[in-house]
Formats: structure tokens, C-alpha cells, sequence
């Protein structure tokens, strides 16, 4: 009997998808087939046997367009937004493996630098790209302190920041960036209120169920917008949900 495993697992082995919550997107997206001669059918569960003698294919779709889903959330604000990022100068906050960076190259962003608290994250697909610089273990917090960002910012600053954080409250981040933008530079940075509602906001698995939050929370982040000096220009739904299912915002501001 042909040894088998499961269709999540065998993705990531066969170097199909880069981790089992990414190909768990893949299958989500109906982007895997299983291929019979000249017949193709598309595999909807991550349970799926498969076997050595089968041929499983990946087709190009939303959910392997960019790095990582926040790709795909960007795009989306650039698109409401309607704002091309085209010959920009962009500081992406957060960067992790990548994905607004990615979504940022794609659309013709000039240069980006990217900076997060981890280290080894990027994705090694956009660590060869001439036009990004990523510098690890920096603190957010402490974004406007630190000589070796501030070396790398271009000497006419920046035209957009970009920020996707977890853990932490956006509020504590934005004083850090104002420095870093030109005049009438943009902020569009995605508001998760998980991490701005408190302990006592969360039900069971870390989800905001209480939608009057959300109002609060987006009073709190316009706030410190306006005593930055920032002119919000918008605040939106993101439109892709977080992974754990909590619904992400995005504000979206002007110095």
C-alpha cells in the first residue's frame, strides 16, 4: 500500500505552500488540484490521503499572490484608497514575512525599508530585491532613537509608512514615525482591536465580540492622529479578517 500523508503536510514537503497555515489558505482558495490525465479536481480539506503516484498542482491565485496575507490586505486598501505607491520611498512598520512589502514592490514602490522586533522573517523572495533594506530587532517603540534606522531613511524622508503590528497598541507607535515622514507624507497603517481594547475587551480566544469597541477604538487611533498633527483622511474595514476571525481596520493619514 502507497505510503500517505496529509494534503496540509504534503504542500509544505513538496515545497508547495511555506507552512501548513499557508497551504491551509491554498486549499481555503481552491487553488490545489489533484491531476488525473486531463482532468483536474480541485482538493477542499487539509485531510485529503495523498499518495506517492498522485500529482497535486498549486495554481496562482490570492492566497500565494504576495508572501503572506497582508499582501493581500494592502492591495485591498490601496485599491479603496485608490493611491498608487508607484516611485514611493516607503517605511514598512512590522514587516515580518513580508507581505505589504511585497504588495508595496509589486506596485512600483521605489524603495522600502523594512524594520521589525524579529529576526529571520522575510521571506528569502524579497531579501535579493535591490530596492529593500530590512533591519531586525528594533522596537518599534523605540523607532526614532535608533542610529541605524535613521541612517538608512532617504535624506527627503519618507513618502508613506506602512504598519501591520501585533501585541501592541498603534497609539504607542505613531509618535515614533512622525519624524520619519515628508511633508504631506501618508500613514496607512492596519488597527487590529485586539490589541487596543484591554484584557476586558477579549472573549474566548482573543476575539473583540462587542462591536461598540471597534467605534472606540477607532476614536482612540484618530485621537492620536490629530495630537501628532496627522490629518486623517480615512479609517476603513480591512478587507480581510485576521486570522483568528477578529476584524482589522485600517486609518489611513496625512502629515
Amino acid at each position: 500500500m502507497s505510503e500517505k500523508s496529509r494534503l496540509d503536510v504534503h504542500l509544505v514537503e513538496k515545497g508547495l505552500a511555506q507552512s501548513r497555515t499557508h497551504a491551509q489558505e491554498l486549499i481555503e482558495s481552491e487553488q490545489v488540484f489533484l491531476v488525473q490525465g486531463t482532468q483536474k479536481k480541485v482538493l477542499k480539506k487539509s485531510s485529503f490521503a495523498v499518495t506517492a503516484d498522485m500529482f497535486i498542482e498549486v495554481t496562482s491565485g490570492p492566497a500565494n499572490r504576495f508572501v503572506s496575507r497582508g499582501g493581500l490586505k494592502l492591495e485591498g486598501a490601496l485599491e479603496h484608497l485608490k493611491l498608487s505607491v508607484a516611485g514611493k520611498k516607503a517605511l514598512d512598520v512590522g514587516i515580518s514575512t513580508g507581505g505589504f512589502t511585497d504588495c508595496l514592490l509589486k506596485n512600483g514602490a521605489e524603495f522600502v525599508l523594512g524594520v521589525d522586533v524579529g529576526h529571520g522573517q522575510v521571506h528569502p523572495s524579497l531579501l535579493s530585491d535591490p530596492k529593500l533594506k530590512v533591519i531586525e530587532g528594533i522596537n518599534a517603540r523605540g523607532l526614532s532613537q535608533d542610529s541605524t534606522v535613521a541612517a538608512a531613511v532617504p535624506k527627503e524622508k519618507f513618502d508613506l509608512i506602512v504598519m501591520d503590528v501585533s501585541f501592541i497598541s498603534i497609539s504607542l507607535i505613531i509618535p515614533e514615525l512622525i519624524g520619519f515622514l515628508k511633508t504631506e507624507g501618508c500613514l496607512l497603517s492596519l488597527v487590529k482591536p485586539q490589541f487596543e481594547v484591554g484584557v476586558d475587551g477579549l472573549a474566548k480566544g482573543g476575539i473583540v465580540k462587542d462591536a461598540s469597541l471597534f467605534k472606540d477604538v477607532e476614536n482612540k487611533i484618530k485621537k492620536i492622529c490629530l495630537e501628532q498633527n496627522l490629518k486623517v483622511l480615512d479609517y476603513f474595514s480591512s478587507p480581510i479578517q485576521g486570522k483568528d476571525g477578529n476584524n482589522e481596520f485600517f486609518i489611513f493619514a496625512q502629515k
